[in-house]
């Protein structure tokens, strides 16, 4: 397909992630759980497990290479907020809440790790 196509697919699933992260900003504020960045935190779990999990069946199955940026280029990187966590990450830091900053970055970490690992052998 020529690069415009794939250019729109990877918008098109960009704004289907950010939609999805969007609702589940909604989904956390609802349940009261806004004095640590859960959304952040879940959307970020899942990105990680289900981009290695599509990279994964990508390198051992036939994708194509549109759909394979639709759902990881595009879905996973709109769902996904890398920048929103370290704005939050840095925010902590500045209001002397050091303690949470570092258990929010070491969490993250470990967590969307393990996730892709996850995501990974659920292929292997």
């Amino acid at each position: 397909m020529s690069h415009v196509v794939t250019f729109l697919l990877v918008c098109a699933g960009s704004a289907l992630g950010g939609g999805l992260r969007y609702l589940v900003a909604l989904w956390a504020q609802a349940r009261g759980w806004t004095a640590f960045p859960w959304a952040t935190l879940i959307v970020n779990i899942v990105g990680c497990f289900f981009i290695m999990l599509i990279a994964t069946i990508a390198a051992r199955r036939t994708m194509s290479l549109d759909l394979r940026l639709f759902l990881t280029t595009g879905i996973m990187g709109g769902l996904t907020t890398y920048s929103t966590f370290d704005s939050e990450a840095t925010n902590f830091i500045s209001s002397d809440r050091a303690a949470m900053a570092l258990l929010y970055v070491g969490v993250t970490l470990v967590t969307c790790f393990a996730a892709g690992l996850v995501g990974r052998a659920i292929v292997s």
